[in-house]
């Protein structure tokens, strides 16, 4: 799986239309996350939440938290 990690980063993804679904962490700040969450939504793009950022930064191979992280199927 790979990942594009964080809310900018994400946005990009969402936009050029390369993200299959993003991640958005519960404890994340939403005033970062809510124009990306409902690009993602309007785009039929799948938001999948995790519970902390902590755990998302986890799942996405990285030692910090993340708010957000966009899928990339094709990508290694």
């Amino acid at each position: 799986m790979a990942f594009k990690i964080g809310t900018k980063q994400t946005a990009k993804a969402v936009e050029q239309r390369e993200a299959a679904a993003i991640y958005v962490a519960e404890d994340a700040d939403p005033q970062l996350t809510h124009k990306v969450v409902q690009i993602s939504l309007q785009a039929g793009i799948d938001v999948i939440r995790v519970d902390t950022m902590k755990n998302l930064g986890i799942k996405c191979g990285i030692e910090v938290g993340a708010a957000m992280a966009a899928w990339i199927p094709d990508e290694e």
